[in-house]
């Protein structure tokens, strides 16, 4: 059966480049481990194109996706085609989705129960689409739940066909290192996925002890720094700090010298705004009983349902408050930088806060369901990543039933009137953020060459392409490629 498999990617993919089945690939590809150990495929100079399958099933999934896209688009010697599901952003990158993503985007475990129907038609819908489209690699990022139900369909499917499957990579690895019992996860994974692309430090080597290929390419949110950085330069953004324009943004928005402004961020999913935009709402009211000259700044996902849902909640707000819909990165980091404070649901936006340095307070609420699921089955004191990382709560966290507009309220004004707190989270963000990025052996070749030679290099996206492009045999030369941003 691996013969087969093996003959029929060489088949399809031509040329000369050669796998090292029994070194690099059986060691970082366990499931194409084997005997054999010089097995030419013709990945290098066939004509044809790379066929990558692509599925992003919530904002922050199609922003990676996006990245990832265009950095496979920008090192790959050969032509790509893409297919698959994501937003607007891989959409700009020129996926034609199979379907709204927004169909899937649902979090939680009873968050999920009355859109199940939907959720297990797309489902299917998906893999038969991944199966007619005859991918080479097959990428889910993130949103485990839908992504690995994809995976496990297509791992069936070619088994019963008696082929290889093709190459199944998950982006973003599952944060099982924080659940209770989640080592037998990992072990399981081995039956359906080739190779994790990791975005924390420590999950490949907890993968790898595993069996599971696993690489540490950096967390993407680090990639929103090159946004600063001029296309001439050729080193990474300098401590991974964005500063936008936030004397442009009060001028823009007519907002008043000497204006309180909070960034609130109530997340990216729609069950998320529902639930947090009105412990928000509440607790910016409670807070302009100590400061009445604030205003509020809340930057949208890319998402219509959820500009929509926002901007109909916040105008019926006591305190004034500015919408930016749709924000573009550019136009929410300047938001940031004219802010005193952040309140932002837990999940990326607290890692943007962190790279824009504001001074924050990180909330979570869900169903009661999926609340006392977590507290039972979590082995963390803590929800932020940066907490995590540091094991310290150095962003204030607002969790379940504490997260009530009071508490919220409290906290923010401490944020705001704490000058050791605001220099604590500064200062703290340097070193979670140097954590973070992708490490040079990442960007190397099994043979030690460097894999990437290009001024935006450090680029979590590019070690992502990077290691997929590998696999086939197509980076054996580093291919020079101008990118602006």
């Amino acid at each position: 059966m691996l013969r087969q498999g093996l003959l029929f990617v060489k088949r399809s993919l031509g040329g000369a480049a050669e796998w090292r089945i029994s070194d690099a690939v059986g060691q970082k590809y366990p499931r194409f481990a084997s005997p054999l150990s010089n097995v030419a495929s013709d990945a290098g100079d066939s004509e044809e194109d790379l066929r990558v399958f692509i599925v992003a099933g919530e904002p922050s999934g199609d922003v990676i996706g996006s990245r990832l896209m265009g950095s496979l688009r920008r090192l790959s010697p050969k032509p790509l085609r893409f297919a698959g599901v994501g937003g607007a952003n891989m959409e700009k990158e020129g996926l034609d989705s199979v379907f709204k993503m927004e169909d899937i985007t649902v979090m939680g475990a009873a968050e999920l129960f009355p859109h199940m129907f939907r959720i297990w038609r797309r489902l299917r819908q998906t893999v038969a689409e991944a199966v007619d489209f005859e991918p080479h690699v097959v990428v889910t990022v993130d949103a485990k739940g839908f992504s690995f139900r994809v995976l496990r369909s297509l791992t069936a499917i070619y088994e019963k066909k008696k082929e290889q499957p093709p190459f199944l990579v998950h982006y973003v690895a599952p944060s099982y290192w924080a659940w209770k019992g989640g080592d037998a996860r990992l072990d399981s994974m081995k039956e359906f996925v080739d190779h994790l692309l990791c975005i924390l430090p420590f999950e490949a080597p907890m993968c790898k002890a595993h069996g599971l290929g696993a690489t540490f390419v950096g967390h993407p949110v680090l990639e929103d720094a090159y946004m600063n950085v001029p296309s001439a330069e050729h080193s990474a953004p300098r401590n991974w700090e964005i500063q936008g324009f936030g004397t442009n943004f009060r001028e823009k928005h007519g907002v008043q010298s000497g204006t309180k402004i909070i960034s609130v961020l109530p997340g990216s999913r729609v069950q998320e705004v529902k639930r947090m935009l009105p412990l928000f709402r509440i607790a910016m009211h409670r807070l302009a009983e100590d400061y009445p000259h604030i205003k509020a700044v809340v930057p949208t996902a890319q998402s219509s349902v959820v500009t929509n849902m926002v901007q109909e909640s916040v105008s019926r707000w006591e305190i004034p408050a500015i919408v930016v819909p749709a924000a573009s990165d550019l136009e929410k980091y300047d938001a940031f930088a004219a802010s005193d404070a952040g309140l932002c649901t837990s999940g990326t936006a607290s890692m943007q806060l962190l790279l824009a340095r504001v001074p924050s307070v990180v909330a979570y609420r869900a169903n009661p369901i999926t609340e006392w699921l977590i507290k039972s089955r979590t082995k963390l004191e803590y929800i932020s990543l940066p907490n995590i990382l540091l094991n310290s709560p150095v962003v204030p966290e607002a969790l379940f039933g504490e997260c009530t507009p009071e508490r919220l309220a409290s906290l923010l004004k401490q944020v705001l009137e704490d000058h050791q707190m605001q220099e604590l989270q500064r200062t703290s963000a340097d070193q979670v953020l140097s954590m973070l990025s992708p490490p040079s052996s990442s960007l190397l070749h099994s043979s030690g060459a460097l894999l990437i030679e290009d001024e935006h290099s450090e680029k979590p996206s590019m070690a992502a392409a990077a290691t997929i492009l590998e696999f086939f045999g197509l980076m054996n030369s580093p291919k020079k490629s101008p990118i602006s941003y």
